[in-house]
């Protein structure tokens, strides 16, 4: 959609658009200027859609409404290699999301994070306003300790934070913030630090922080370390824990305070990297042998079995996208 310092704009409106051509003019939109969906008007409602996107280097804006129809994220459009996160934050009205099995309603100033991996389908249910920040994958990663884990909830308790996100999201484009390259890379640099904010821990997360003191740091360090890290082989329990400073046994002790065991969570990971580089076109051709080595795995029947059991598919079958 743009060049790596350039700043895209596409609209569309339905207004003076006949009822017959609204749809078609909706799919050209998607199609062309956000993440890759079907259209489909539901019956017996009218159209109406309103939309403005703006790309910018690692972040997308779109703004706008619709009502009458549902956004479809379709399975076979889950190939395309997209892996953007979107942040999608309803103004008001309401909105539903399904996707991973769950099906969330957003009511006013409610939001959530979703998945370009993910089918998903996104419905207005009472007529309003949505904003929507997109970025890559790659961005957050970095930035936010198992950024999956924030998928498909609602945020309910970071009102103030997601307010500050869309106002200055959307002061961006009123006060002409996008003009230059500099502007735009300042922008989205910003626009990536405040959605950090709004997806990092919630509040009871920092109230436990704060009861539980260094234990609670100690952990979330050594998460970020392991899913920073995970596709060295050489990764260990007794590493981490010296990266840390502290004992292997007692590193082995925060984690299943936490529910789970170092190597639960590390194999989770490694999992969770290789199932993405299945989906993307750009490891195709690369054997699946090759992808469970580049995650970490040293062994290829232990890494077929472990998958197996978290995805119910095996790797062959997430490639060709005939899993669930």
């Amino acid at each position: 959609m743009n060049g790596k310092d350039e700043c895209s704009i596409l609209n569309v409106s339905t207004n003076d658009v006949p009822e017959s051509e609204r749809i078609t003019m909706l799919r050209e939109f998607y199609r062309r200027g956000v993440v890759k969906a079907e259209v489909d008007a539901k019956e017996g409602q009218p159209f109406e859609a309103t939309f403005a996107a703006y790309a910018l280097p690692g972040a997308q804006l779109l703004t706008g409404r619709l009502f009458g129809a549902r956004i479809i994220r379709t399975k076979e459009l889950t190939i395309d290699g997209d892996d953007s996160l979107a942040l999608v934050v309803n103004r008001s009205g309401a909105v539903g999301i399904s996707a991973r099995g769950r099906e969330l309603l957003l009511g006013p100033g409610e939001a959530a994070l979703t998945s370009a991996e993910d089918v998903a389908v996104f419905e207005r249910l009472l007529a309003g306003d949505c904003f929507s920040l997109l970025v890559p994958r790659r961005v957050l990663v970095p930035m936010i300790m198992d950024v999956e884990d924030a998928v498909m909830r609602i945020i309910r308790h970071r009102q103030t934070e997601i307010r500050v996100l869309v106002d200055y999201a959307t002061s961006l484009v009123r006060e002409n913030g996008l003009a230059t390259a500099a502007l735009r890379q300042l922008g989205a640099g910003h626009l990536h630090d405040l959605l950090a904010l709004v997806l990092g821990p919630m509040d009871d997360a920092r109230e436990s922080a704060g009861q539980r003191g260094g234990k609670v740091a100690r952990l979330r360090k050594a998460k970020f370390l392991i899913v920073n890290n995970c596709a060295r082989q050489d990764l260990s329990v007794a590493g981490v824990a010296q990266e840390l400073g502290v004992t292997p046994r007692y590193l082995q002790r925060l984690f299943e305070a936490d529910g789970k065991t170092f190597s639960s969570f590390l194999i989770e990971q490694r999992l969770k990297r290789a199932h993405r580089m299945l989906r993307e076109p750009e490891f195709a051709e690369r054997p699946v042998s090759s992808i469970a080595y580049d995650v970490g795995f040293g062994d290829l029947s232990y890494f077929n079995r472990c998958f197996r059991r978290a995805y119910n598919a095996t790797p062959s079958d997430v490639r060709s996208g005939t899993a669930e």
